[in-house]
C-alpha cells in the first residue's frame, strides 16, 4: 500500500514536471512543430528555475541536440534530459543568503546599493579587489 502511494506520489510529480517544461517549450515552439531554436533553450531551461553555468548550457545542449546539429531542439529529445533535471535538482540558483553576503563585501558602508561607477570599478579595475575573492558557497568568483 504505502510503495503504491509512493509510485503514485513519484508518477505525479513526473507528470506536472512533464506539463511545466511542456509549457514552457510551447512558448518558443513558434512553428507548433515541437521544436524550438537551439538559441532558446537557455532561456527555457531559466525559466524552469535552473541556472547552469555556459559550460552546463552547452553540455545540455549537446546532450539534446540530433547528431547532425539543425539548429533546432525536439522535445522528444529535450523533455527527458530536462525531466531529470529537474527531478535532480541540478543547477540550482545560488542561495539569496550568500549573494547577500557577496553584495555586502562590495558596500561596506553598508548603504544597500553599488554606484554605476562602483560596480564599474569592480568588475574593471587590475588590483586586487573585494569582488576577485568573493566565494558564493561552493564557488569561487576569480576575475582575472
Amino acid at each position: 500500500m504505502a510503495e503504491d502511494r509512493e509510485w503514485e506520489s513519484t508518477e505525479t510529480a513526473v507528470a506536472e514536471l512533464h506539463k511545466k517544461i511542456k509549457e514552457a517549450f510551447e512558448v518558443f515552439d513558434h512553428e507548433s512543430n515541437n521544436t524550438v531554436d537551439v538559441r532558446e533553450i537557455g532561456t527555457i531551461i531559466r525559466s524552469l528555475g535552473c541556472c547552469p553555468s555556459e559550460g552546463e548550457l552547452h553540455d545540455l545542449i549537446a546532450e539534446v541536440e540530433e547528431e547532425e546539429p539543425t539548429g533546432y531542439i525536439r522535445l522528444e529529445k529535450f523533455l527527458p534530459v530536462m525531466t531529470e533535471v529537474l527531478l535532480e535538482r541540478r543547477y540550482r540558483p545560488i542561495p539569496e543568503d550568500v549573494l547577500l553576503r557577496a553584495f555586502e563585501v562590495l558596500d561596506p558602508t553598508k548603504r544597500g546599493f553599488l554606484t554605476k561607477e562602483e560596480l564599474i570599478k569592480y568588475m574593471t579595475e587590475e588590483e586586487l579587489s573585494p569582488i576577485q575573492n568573493i566565494s558564493l558557497g561552493n564557488i569561487v568568483l576569480n576575475i582575472d
